[in-house]
């Protein structure tokens, strides 16, 4: 297990990221959504691709193959020769390759992309940049993470429920994946029940200050929004919203996405802002 701490609060992060964190983001109508990678992907050698393929279900429980063919187009463009490896650790007894096959993701990869099992990479320990982290003074996850020139979050946008409190998934929670299920696991060896504890918007500082700062953008398919009546992320209804949102700022692109689906706004978006902005 990681290094844990008892204190139960996010401290101020240790050292200033040297990423530029801007807020612009772009909200279009499905049809006309053309992906416009970030710098970081342009040239790139290898771009890695996490997108939300935990479950064996389609849209809106996990993020539609219209939506994720336009961004892999648009990271080929802008790196025609780059490897784009899709990856994913999946919170469901059925693999990740019969999860991508039911959902046709290998249908629109070309001979430079992969899909690759985070369950299955080797893992390091990404230090937390909080000098008092919430739970975690290090997470693990996949070195491929460190070996990458540009990082890319793919989301669905979904609300499930937790203790009576409505739970926000889009870019940062979709990081969850990338966690070893063999060392964060709880009760169920098919999901990362620790990450559970004390609440996901704690842990989704951690989660930020040890790999999230290290993504160089995301999108959250809004083509519909997710909402569950309890804490099951795959079970629940969708509503129309049309919109894909995409940036390079992670907090930025949720919050856009709860102001689309006009729901409340995330709850972990302003404590890590906050701790953020302690560092500039």
């Amino acid at each position: 297990m990681a290094a844990q701490t008892t204190q139960k609060q996010g401290g101020q992060p240790a050292t200033s990221s040297a990423k530029v964190h801007t807020a612009n983001t772009h909200t279009v109508k499905v049809a006309d959504f053309i992906y416009s990678p970030p710098v970081a992907a342009q040239g790139a050698t290898r771009i890695l691709v996490k997108p939300n393929l935990g479950y064996p279900k389609g849209p809106p429980v996990t993020v539609g193959m219209t939506v994720l063919s336009k961004v892999l187009q648009g990271l080929r463009q802008a790196s025609p020769q780059a490897e784009i490896l899709i990856v994913e650790g999946v919170c469901s007894p059925i693999s990740l390759a019969d999860i991508a096959s039911k959902n046709g993701l290998y249908d629109i990869l070309d001979g430079g992309m992969a899909v690759l099992d985070a369950d299955t990479l080797p893992c390091i320990a990404y230090p937390n940049q909080l000098t008092r982290p919430v739970r975690y003074a290090e997470m693990w996850a996949p070195k491929l993470l460190s070996e990458v020139d540009c990082r890319i979050s793919v989301s669905a946008f979904k609300i499930t429920s937790l203790k009576d409190q409505p739970l926000v998934s889009a870019t940062l929670k979709n990081l969850y994946g990338l966690f070893p299920r063999a060392k964060y696991k709880a009760r169920s060896v098919n999901s990362r029940g620790q990450l559970h504890r004390p609440s996901v918007p704690q842990i989704l500082q951690d989660v930020y200050f040890s790999i999230g700062h290290l993504f160089d953008g995301g999108v959250v398919d809004c083509s519909q929004k997710f909402i569950s009546k309890d804490w099951r992320p795959d079970v629940g209804t969708g509503f129309e919203l049309g919109h894909v949102i995409w940036g390079e700022d992670l907090l930025s692109i949720d919050r856009r996405a709860c102001q689309v689906a006009q729901e409340p706004e995330a709850s972990y978006l302003k404590p890590i802002e906050q701790l953020r902005n302690a560092a500039i």
